[in-house]
């Protein structure tokens, strides 16, 4: 293992690793204390060689790293990719391709919704990894050995994962139902943050049109002060905040300071104005413009159309062996539920012939659960001809 420190090692390094099928990847990175990932460290393993980049060390640049992660011959694999693909995004504007994501693999593999890397490792290769440098401080130099094997370990029994996942995907001819997990990852709109899309966090907290058009501006500022001062959202104002803030829509400094949960003193302060100020532009929002406040979808009758699709759903996922949250999310149930036409992924492609089909045929009456000898099974009429069991 080699712990680089310098342009000219690490862009040694990418140029030989340029010529492997696949590497395996992995970041450290702080952001308690900041809006946006603080990079310290990076992990890298090939077929053939595993190294560690010291993201921290003083003039080092990461333009050899980030042209491997965009070199079309090298496949990058990561477990659980998202937090890593933001940092080399919000880095470089770059997204890692061709990309393979080894937790959703698993997910198609049924090892379960959310498998970590430490219990799929142990699975696949019978090793325990040592994970007690989980939460030290990676910013601090220098990195102690316990770090740097921690680290390491990370991408290199990746390795073993990713090849034991692609074998059992290819056998399975399951490779195929990666595309739409890895398209969601491999797109910029996953990464980007802006302002004015910051209310979505929020979105079932409020109920009227005025408190929601009040949210979206509190909330989009909020944002923009977090990202510009790179400082967490909590720092600046917490989320309960913003809804006291959307329903109680104060006018004046005087009224920001009646609020129970608002900081003292900030309601005289630029913040302050400017939460005013954001708070009458919602005001004057006009209610047609807003975007429609979904209600619970259950409460229009389809409570028990739901269940019965989250029945079906666990059966289908435990027969196929493929994990439920990977074929249909609770928002998918309740939009078939409502829905013969909902669009949602379960309703499209592999995920419609696997159980987006029955679910339909669930719905009318063409499909019933049963159980048999502890399991749950399906019945399916066909042709006026008496219920078969089906798997």
């Amino acid at each position: 293992m080699t712990l680089i420190a310098s342009t000219q090692e690490l862009a040694d390094v990418c140029r030989r690793l340029t010529r492997q099928p696949f590497v395996t990847v992995d970041t450290e990175f702080l952001r308690e204390t900041t809006f946006w990932p603080k990079l310290c460290v990076v992990q890298i393993a090939s077929p053939e060689e595993v190294v560690a980049v010291d993201a921290l060390a003083e003039d080092l640049d990461l333009s050899p790293f980030f042209e491997l992660m965009a070199h079309k011959e090298t496949v990058k694999v990561f477990h659980a990719a998202r937090q890593d693909i933001e940092i080399i995004w919000n880095l470089s504007k770059i997204i890692p391709a061709p990309l393979f994501d080894t937790q959703v693999a698993a997910m198609v593999c049924g090892f379960g919704d959310q498998i970590s890397y430490g219990d799929l490792v142990q699975t696949v290769t019978k090793v325990s990894l040592d994970k007690s440098s989980r939460f030290t401080d990676w910013s601090r130099r220098p990195l102690s050995p316990a770090q740097v094997d921690y680290a390491i370990a990370d991408v290199t029994y990746l390795r073993d994962v990713y090849l034991f996942m692609r074998r059992k995907l290819e056998k399975s001819q399951r490779l195929s139902w990666l595309a739409d997990e890895m398209a969601l990852l491999s797109s910029p709109s996953t990464y980007d943050q802006p302002p004015e899309t910051a209310w979505e966090r929020l979105r079932n907290r409020v109920r009227k049109p005025r408190d929601l058009g009040v949210l979206m501006e509190v909330a989009a500022w909020r944002e923009a002060e977090a990202q510009g001062r790179d400082v967490p959202r909590s720092r600046v104002l917490k989320d309960d905040i913003l809804v006291e803030l959307a329903l109680a829509a104060p006018r004046s400094a005087d009224h920001l300071a009646n609020l129970r949960a608002f900081p003292r003193g900030m309601e005289r302060t630029k913040a302050g104005t400017d939460i005013l100020a954001a708070i009458e532009r919602g005001l004057a929002r006009d209610p047609k413009s807003l975007p429609r406040i979904e209600r619970d979808r259950r409460a229009g009758g389809n409570g028990a159309t739901v269940e019965l699709l989250k029945v079906l759903l666990r059966q289908v996922s435990e027969s196929h062996g493929v994990a439920s949250k990977l074929i249909a999310t609770v928002d998918d149930l309740e939009a078939i539920a409502a829905d013969d036409a909902a669009n949602v992924p379960a309703l499209r492609g592999w995920r419609r012939e696997l159980f987006g089909a029955r679910a339909l045929e669930l719905k009318a009456g063409n499909l019933a659960l049963t159980v048999e000898k502890g399991k749950v099974v399906l019945l399916e009429w066909q042709d006026g001809e008496p219920p078969h069991t089906t798997e």
